[in-house]
């Protein structure tokens, strides 16, 4: 059995797999890491391995805790892939990016694959029929784009996320909302555009925290797969120690 440990910057992914499965999945604040893998280390004893990604924002000593419970691996740009890695800063290439770029491995190899990952950034990355990993996008999020609106500006509300009921806003909630939802939906389906342009076989996957919202409404064909990041770590994990 494996343990995900995905570090946030105020949360953290716990997820237990047994082979590809999922057995057990759960979100903590940071603070309570340690008594959570406790827990987690007393229900399932048949855990070997354990893989930490964003380790940076864990303290030492938790770390130290952690390494104590579990035999385990930190991502970061120098771990072993099974892709071709083309990107030209591959040492600026964000771990999540790297993870979610393996998760496409497990059912997509040989494949061209678009994933989207729709969170604080919505990041897009492309992997092609060759297994070479090409680059991608980084644009702002959902939340980022609201609170980007209340905060340079003098007047404009900082307003929950809300789908809009039509494109033409008659008040300024509903004209932010139309903005901003619209626009994140329009730019997703445009990108996915301009890539089958080139690769008409794309194989398109949306995950992130904001996946489920958008998937409803995009008018392209995706896979939605909101455990596609977990699903990464634990390949990477399953790869590196075999």
């Amino acid at each position: 059995m494996n343990l995900i440990i995905d570090v946030g910057n105020s949360y953290v992914k716990l997820a237990v797999f047994k082979g590809i499965d999922i057995k057990y999945k759960t979100t903590v604040e940071l603070n309570r890491i340690l008594k959570e893998l406790k827990a987690i280390k007393k229900e399932f004893k048949l855990i070997e391995h354990a893989i930490i990604s964003s380790v940076g924002k864990l303290e030492k000593r938790d770390l130290s805790a952690i390494s104590k419970y579990f035999d385990i691996i930190i991502l970061d740009a120098n771990i072993k892939v099974p892709f071709k890695n083309l990107y030209k800063t591959p040492k600026t290439l964000g771990v999540d990016r790297i993870a979610l770029v393996c998760a496409s491995m497990i059912n997509y190899s040989n494949n061209n694959v678009l994933i989207i990952d729709a969170g604080t950034c919505i990041t897009y990355d492309f992997i092609n029929n060759k297994n070479e990993y090409l680059g991608g996008a980084i644009s702002p999020g959902i939340r980022v784009r609201y609170k980007s609106l209340n905060n340079l500006t003098a007047n404009l509300p900082l307003l929950e996320t809300e789908m809009p009921k039509n494109i033409v806003g008659e008040s300024t909630e509903e004209s932010i909302h139309s903005g901003v939802i619209h626009g994140v939906l329009n730019e997703i389906d445009g990108v996915i555009e301009s890539y089958k342009m080139n690769y008409l076989d794309l194989t398109v996957i949306l995950t992130g925290g904001d996946g489920k919202f958008l998937s409803k409404q995009l008018k392209s064909s995706i896979f939605a797969n909101p455990n596609f990041l977990l699903e990464g770590l634990n390949f990477i994990l399953q790869y590196n120690s075999n």
